[in-house]
Parts: structure tokens; sequence; C-alpha cells
């Protein structure tokens, strides 16, 4: 069977797991919600923008670490909000171990963050 193919089936057994429907049910609610949609995407800019800095050797200081953080406490403390980031973390664990199985398959080393 060509490697296409069996991509193809993973994407499928991938769409049929727990991880993704639990993400995909909430992210439904999210979406439904036009300002609990900004916050989650305030915060996924904010999050992506200090991991940026921090790769880069500058500090977590400043007005984006303060809103992160804010935005933190924010959507953790809610039940939607936080069900949906922790189902979200759940997937991407789920990616990044496909995409390890993967590159081990293909003979690469592309070191994942831990």
């Amino acid at each position: 069977m060509q490697a296409t193919e069996l991509a193809k089936q993973l994407g499928r057994a991938i769409q049929e797991s727990e991880e993704y429907r639990e993400y995909a049910r909430l992210k439904e609610e999210i979406d439904a919600d036009a300002g609990i949609k900004a916050l989650v995407n305030e915060y996924k800019r904010l999050q992506t923008s200090l991991q940026m800095r921090m790769l880069s050797g500058q500090g977590m200081e400043g007005e984006d670490a303060q809103r992160f953080q804010s935005l933190n406490m924010l959507l953790f403390a809610d039940s939607r909000t936080s069900g949906f980031l922790m189902a979200e973390m759940r997937l991407q664990k789920m990616m990044a171990d496909i995409f390890g199985i993967l590159t081990q398959a293909a003979g690469m080393d592309i070191p994942l963050p831990v």
C-alpha cells in the first residue's frame, strides 16, 4: 500500500479518535461565542509571541506577559474554555507523538520540544 494512502487512513483515524472528537466538540462551542473565541485567539497569539521571545533569548516581561497571565487565569477559571484548551493540548500531544513516530521511521532526527 502506498504511504500516501496510509497517511489518508491515519487522517481518518485521527478524526475518529476520542482526542479529536472532544476537541472538535468543544471548539464548536467556543466558536459559537464570538467574545470567548476572541479571548482564546488573543491568548494563543500572546502565547506564541511569548514563546518566540523566549526562544530568541528575550524575557517574558512587559504588557504582553501581563496580558497573557490575566487571560490564562480568566480562561482556565471557566470550565468551557479550560476544557477546550486542555482538549487542544491532548490533541497536540497525540499529533506530536505521531510526528515523532513518522520522523523516526524516516530516519530523520527532528527533536521535538518537551
